[in-house]
């Protein structure tokens, strides 16, 4: 479990750095204005790649998550060690002083050392504490080597995530940077063009009772298709505005199935389908890598968090490049 999640840091890492996309698209001075068209097709561009920047960070969010999980466990575990070795030596005086009363022993007071290292090397040395010496080292020298192994591994991930926040945190300035020109691109159009882009992106009403599903997948659709209309945050989960798997997480939370905030780590939440056999219900992926995800509503339609510019829709099952499906559940 450790190794996998810490090649999940480094394959964050490495998305995190090859994912950064430089900012030039804009025309020279002399360029005409451009068309609806073209404005529309580089919105669409921004906006996607600012969408890949905040899943990468949705999965570090949750690769923190687990590390501080782990780092809890091994606090516990520590604790739990000085218990031990505060027993052992405790038994272990019992033990000695007895003996010497009884005779067997001479004095104790330079064979209890105070110091760990020194205390386990002095205890090694005592041939007279009969039946204590080898089921003690054994145990507590297992569980001392096994301590030190996790920590020297907590703190290797400890450093890995550090540097990959640094790394997020860059590309988020990258990000906020893209979503700053998609939105100033469309703040050149005149309000009648910009309109027309708008009502492209709205999506269309759908009745839930439509659509063929029951159970979890119908709970999820219906959820899903209520938000339509709301906006897309980098990071939200609702109740008002979404990111696309913060979309879908809450759609299949109402269905008691939990989904992880992140488009990547959903695609690993179910069982794999073909495009052939998509159900309504079933979660669609985008993109390669994956960084965006939809529910299906059946009939060659979706309902996802698109992007900021146009919030929760419906959209055509192919309107971005399919990438594989989940069945959650």
């Amino acid at each position: 479990m450790l190794n996998g999640r810490t090649r999940t840091t480094a394959a964050l890492a490495a998305l995190a750095v090859t994912g950064a996309i430089t900012l030039s698209i804009s025309g020279s001075p002399a360029q005409a204005e451009p068309d609806i068209e073209t404005v529309k097709a580089r919105v669409d561009r921004l906006f996607h790649e600012s969408e890949q920047a905040a899943e990468r960070y949705n999965d570090a969010e949750l690769e923190l998550a687990e590390l501080d999980s782990d780092l809890s466990s091994l606090e516990s575990d520590q604790s739990r060690q000085g218990d031990a070795l505060a027993g052992v030596r405790s038994d272990v005086r019992d033990s000695l002083i007895q003996q010497y009363q009884s005779g067997d022993l001479g004095a104790t007071g330079e064979l209890l050392s105070s110091d760990t290292q020194g205390f386990l090397d002095e205890l090694s040395t005592m041939s007279t504490v009969e039946g204590i010496q080898d089921s003690l080292l054994a145990d507590y020298g297992d569980e001392l080597e096994a301590y030190d192994i996790r920590k020297d591994q907590t703190e290797k991930r400890r450093s890995d995530i550090k540097e990959l926040k640094a790394t997020l945190a860059e590309e988020k300035k990258t990000a906020d940077a893209k979503l700053a020109e998609a939105k100033g691109l469309l703040s050149k159009l005149e309000d009648e063009q910009r309109a027309e882009f708008l009502s492209r992106n709205a999506g269309r009403p759908i009745d839930p009772s439509t659509i063929p599903a029951s159970g979890r997948a119908a709970a999820a659709i219906k959820y899903a298709l209520a938000q339509v209309g709301d906006a897309y945050v980098w990071g939200a989960a609702g109740p008002n505005a979404f990111d696309c798997s913060g979309l879908t997480m809450m759609a299949y939370a109402q269905a008691n199935v939990s989904l992880p905030h992140s488009s990547r780590a959903q695609y690993g939440s179910g069982t794999h389908v073909a495009k052939s056999d998509l159900q309504p219900g079933d979660l669609v992926f985008y993109y390669s890598p994956i960084s965006h995800v939809a529910i299906y509503l059946g009939n060659g339609l979706i309902v996802h968090a698109a992007n900021p510019g146009a919030g929760v829709k419906v959209s055509d099952l192919d309107e971005m490049p399919y990438a594989g499906a989940v069945r959650p559940g």
